[in-house]
């Protein structure tokens, strides 16, 4: 089926003049002169029967039809650089696109990745942070770091710890609110993430404690800011141990109760089944595999 397309450097011409809102800046941009550019954005208006642009003595002005046009050319524009630098970044073995949920980035990845670019310093680690888990479909990540039981059937998955869960406090509130037994747990602040809304009755639930009113309390977005809720005295938190264990060891967080509830979860990599794990996330994934490792053995 043939389409009858506009010529393209029209096209670039109104897009760039429509995004910067001015002729000579799109000039400046496209590296052509004013002139140039005024011609190709009346071409495309004669192309398509309509006025692009209000012309005035100094300056232009985008109509209604010009804003519906650049709209659709900015989104498409926009595909067409995801897709190229997907293409582009498949054959290079030096970059490492990475998702990883929020609180995981902020608690446990991030202050150990000097030491993968440490060892590793000619790779790039493209970090994105997320509250949901990563799609692979239209993007290009190569890897992503994920909450669950592993049962993805289009993802090859990697167990690289298990969760557990355990409250946590700053050492001064567990002085002052005298935590002695969970029950105690009415008379204080609860600190809730809305990403984990279940996590403080999953706990109380296999404690066989009953009595706590999970309504009240402070709820944060992330598990990250109810942390760093408890860090300033706030309230108790319920933590996922792994992610909290750092602040644990250094005292700044103290766990009232040591009773930890193991999940049937983990956080797991994850890459899609489909694709050849680059050399890059290989190399990411054995440094990974061999710091949790150490961790754990200590």
């Amino acid at each position: 089926m043939s389409r009858s397309l506009p010529p393209l450097t029209a096209v670039k011409a109104f897009e760039a003049a429509g995004r910067l809102g001015s002729l000579t800046l799109a000039a400046n941009e496209l590296g052509v002169s004013q002139v140039a550019v005024s011609r190709k954005v009346r071409e495309l208006e004669l192309y398509l029967d309509v006025a692009l642009f209000t012309r005035h003595h100094r300056r232009v002005e985008i109509t209604r039809k010009g804003k519906q046009l650049l709209s659709g050319l900015t989104r498409a524009f926009d595909d067409i650089d995801r897709a190229v630098r997907q293409v582009s970044q498949r054959g290079r073995s030096d970059v490492l696109s990475l998702q990883s949920y929020t609180t995981f980035s902020q608690r446990w990845l991030i202050p150990r990745l000097p030491m993968f670019q440490e060892a590793h310093p000619e790779i790039e680690v493209r970090l994105s942070s997320s509250l949901e888990p990563a799609s692979f479909q239209g993007n290009d990540l190569d890897a992503a770091i994920r909450s669950g039981r592993g049962d993805w059937n289009d993802l090859g998955a990697d167990k690289l710890t298990g969760l557990s869960l355990v409250p946590v406090c700053s050492p001064s509130l567990l002085h002052h609110a005298k935590l002695q037994e969970p029950r105690d747990l009415a008379k204080v602040t609860l600190l809730h993430s809305l990403a984990r809304p279940d996590d403080w009755a999953v706990w109380l639930k296999a404690r066989k404690i009953e009595g706590i009113d999970l309504r009240r309390g402070l709820k944060f977005e992330s598990s990250a800011l109810a942390y760093e809720a408890a860090l300033q005295g706030l309230g108790v938190a319920i933590g996922i141990e792994v992610l909290v264990q750092s602040n644990l060891n250094d005292g700044l967080l103290v766990t009232p109760y040591a009773t930890r509830h193991v999940l049937d979860e983990g956080y797991y990599l994850t890459w899609p089944k489909d694709r050849r794990p680059s050399r890059s996330l290989q190399l990411f994934h054995a440094w990974l595999r061999k710091q949790i490792t150490s961790e754990h053995d200590h």
